[in-house]
């Protein structure tokens, strides 16, 4: 199985996805809104009030065919256009109520419409800059979905203050685990000189509510461990300037070894004295260029990443003492609990890197100073199509944490395969710990108001770079634009999160919004079952981590993942296995213990299972894989329909870019199904019920 290889494109050769404005057709909708856009007035004349009066206008010119005035005023008393100001403005504060201007937060907008006799007034209203420029963005949304302006009336706050975006790029231009690409930001050890990417970029991050981005490989090597330097300084400083104008903040990925590496020290210890005095120049250094630098992204003692624990220090150590450099300028430590011993035994039946983030971090917890984020992958693995939520989440109290979910697809696909991560992420937010009872969902807790935290959120593994529509594949931008919204609101339904993206993107004929939504909303699952169902996770090729390959878990000299022989399948993690459901709540370990209660779609995660057990669907377990990768392979021949169904309703283009990508799933989904089922084959003598061809 081969991979796609991204070419980039010339910079002014690229679709700018959901903000392709469209133009609105509907005659009398036009006639509706005219009185309310053909001015925008703003009251606060500074460079961020006028980018996003610019970026209004921009988009009512394209989608209406007006061009409006943009004027700057003070004045009282004014009958026609979009009011565009600040809370506390004399202006505003005449068209609000106390209970209104109470609801609006630091990020936060309201966007309401003064219809009178006399006026026509859409009023968008923030506290601060990075408002603004979100509901400006809201505004251009609702405008272009016909909303009816008699009725529109939004107030919106983020739930989560941390809305991050991590860049896997590397400083040669590659991205680790990329799939559309090269880095927007990196080519041959430079910083590109071009801002204009990065500033379309910015504006697609501000449209779905982003406030942070990362911008390097969290496996600093190279020259990228020189970013924090005065070398590159100079140029991240113009990219952070960029972003800044979107209410968006830049981060770097350090190497716990920088003072090592840069400052010449013989340790990086971090009780040393010396070392901390090095981070505190370095950090004073960074914010001479960067005032607002959001702060540090750290991997640390994972996967040969140097971190304390060379030094006989513990995590707490490490991101308390980097902490301290940032406090007084307002940034945060965002340090990774992505920490596992990567040479295991996995012969030893008691070994489980299931269990090592637990086991590192729960005995910290408390330990951590409160500008310390952890940012604990949802699951206990590696971002597999299925595992079950972490329970870090819930198991610690007193320390931030931040849910870090992977837009690219690197178990899923690689933008190859459409598979949309939706659906999987609102069932992880959805998850009830009962860390505090019932009602402990994980959404609550990464938007803080579980256990009260400052610093907390969202973090999201970039899935782009620079090909011709960002993601390769032009569906997968659905999973950008679904992480940023439910980032902003995990509250909100998928289903209405993916078809305001189709809309946005597509239009609203009907049959394209039906089709595409349903081929959104089932590809997980369909993506799933040719795969690897029931939580069996890996089967990849190791290194690429793309196509099938039984035995292929990454370090397999230790033994395979899923411990197959020729009777069983599957980890025994029960509390009588290696342990690993103690680590949750009584609730749920009494639940993934019991293997008649466990949910049949994590079975092969907690269980040992022999291959002539029972589902409760009355399938042995090895006829259901035999099915499932049928029925998986046979569903993308639906993907294949309801997109070809849409010929001459979606640009020719962006029509065949996805065809493509279609027809190599389905070429794939084969090789899965085939290896895989013959795999069992051979592993069990079992035959297939059905008589399908298994090749022997």
């Amino acid at each position: 199985m081969e991979h796609v290889k991204q070419k980039g494109v010339p910079q002014n050769q690229y679709t700018m996805c959901w903000l392709d404005y469209k133009r609105c057709e509907d005659e009398e909708y036009l006639k509706k809104v005219i009185p309310f856009i053909s001015n925008i007035f703003i009251l606060d004349n500074n460079y961020y009030f006028r980018n996003a009066a610019l970026e209004l206008k921009e988009a009512i010119k394209n989608i209406f065919g007006v061009e409006p005035n943009i004027q700057t005023t003070s004045y009282l008393d004014f009958h026609h256009g979009t009011l565009i100001g600040k809370l506390g403005n004399e202006v505003i504060e005449k068209f609000l109520e106390k209970e209104e201007k109470e609801q609006i937060g630091n990020e936060g907008f309201l966007i309401k419409v003064v219809a009178t006799k006399t006026q026509n007034i859409i009023l968008l209203v923030a506290k601060t800059e990075s408002g603004i420029i979100y509901g400006t963005f809201e505004l251009i949304n609702r405008l272009r979905v016909k909303s009816n302006l008699s009725s529109l009336y939004i107030i919106e706050n983020p739930k989560a203050p941390l809305r991050v975006i991590n860049h896997w790029d590397n400083m040669d231009g590659s991205i680790e685990r990329g799939y559309a690409g090269s880095s927007i930001f990196f080519s041959n050890n430079r910083v590109k000189r071009s801002l204009k990417r990065v500033r379309d970029y910015a504006r697609l991050l501000a449209s779905i509510g982003i406030n942070g981005v990362v911008i390097n490989n969290v496996n600093v090597r190279g020259k990228a461990i020189w970013l924090i330097t005065p070398k590159y300084l100079p140029e991240l400083s113009e990219i952070a300037e960029t972003f800044r104008l979107y209410g968006i903040k830049l981060y770097i990925s350090i190497n716990f070894a920088s003072p090592i590496y840069i400052g010449g020290l013989s340790t990086a210890d971090p009780l040393d004295p010396d070392v901390f005095k090095w981070w505190q120049e370095t950090v004073k250094t960074i914010y001479s260029y960067i005032p607002d630098f959001g702060g540090f992204l750290v991997k640390a003692d994972s996967e040969f990443n140097p971190g304390p624990y060379v030094y006989g220090r513990s995590h707490a150590d490490g991101a308390n003492m980097l902490a301290r450099t940032l406090l007084p300028y307002g940034g945060v430590v965002i340090w990774r609990a992505f920490v596992y011993n990567c040479l295991q035994d996995w012969r030893d039946t008691k070994t489980d890197r299931a269990k090592a983030a637990y086991e590192n971090f729960k005995p910290l917890d408390g330990e951590f100073l409160d500008n310390v984020v952890l940012q604990i992958k949802y699951g206990p693995m590696d971002f597999q199509v299925r595992e079950p939520v972490s329970p870090l989440f819930g198991g610690m109290e007193k320390t931030n944490q931040m849910i870090e979910l992977q837009i690219t697809q690197e178990y899923t696909g690689q933008q190859i395969h459409l598979c949309y991560l939706g659906t999987l992420w609102k069932e992880i937010l959805e998850f009830d710990t009962y860390c505090k009872g019932k009602g402990s969902y994980i959404k609550r807790i990464v938007d803080g108001s579980l256990f009260g935290w400052k610093y907390c959120g969202f973090a999201g593994v970039s899935n782009i770079g620079s090909s011709i529509n960002w993601t390769g594949h032009d569906l997968a931008q659905a999973n950008l634009w679904t992480f940023g919204k439910l980032a902003w609101n995990p509250d909100r339904s998928v289903e209405d999160i993916a078809k305001e993206w189709i809309l946005l993107t597509f239009g609203d004929d009907k049959k394209v919004v039906e089709n595409i939504l349903w081929m959104l909303l089932n590809s997980h699952r369909i993506y799933e079952k040719y795969t690897t169902p029931l939580g069996l996770g890996w089967m990849v090729n190791p290194g690429h981590h793309y196509g099938p390959n039984p035995e292929g878990y990454e370090y397999s000299k230790w033994g395979t993942y899923h411990r197959a022989d020729t009777k069983a399948i599957g980890v025994d993690r029960t509390s009588k296995g290696t342990g690993y459901t103690l680590q949750y709540h009584p609730h749920w370990q009494k639940i993934f213990d019991d293997i008649e209660k466990c949910p049949e779609n994590l079975l092969l995660f907690f269980h040992r299972v022999p291959y002539t057990y029972r589902l409760k669907s009355g399938k042995t377990l090895i006829q259901f894989m035999y099915d499932s990768h049928f029925e998986g392979a046979e569903e993308v021949d639906v993907l294949i329909q309801k997109w070809e169904e849409l010929r001459g309703k979606i640009d020719e283009d962006i029509f065949n870019r996805v065809s493509e990508r279609l027809k190599m799933q389905k070429e794939h989904a084969i090789e899965w199904r085939d290896v895989i089922n013959t795999y069992f084959y051979r592993k069990t003598g079992i035959p297939d019920e059905k008589g399908r061809l298994i090749y022997p």
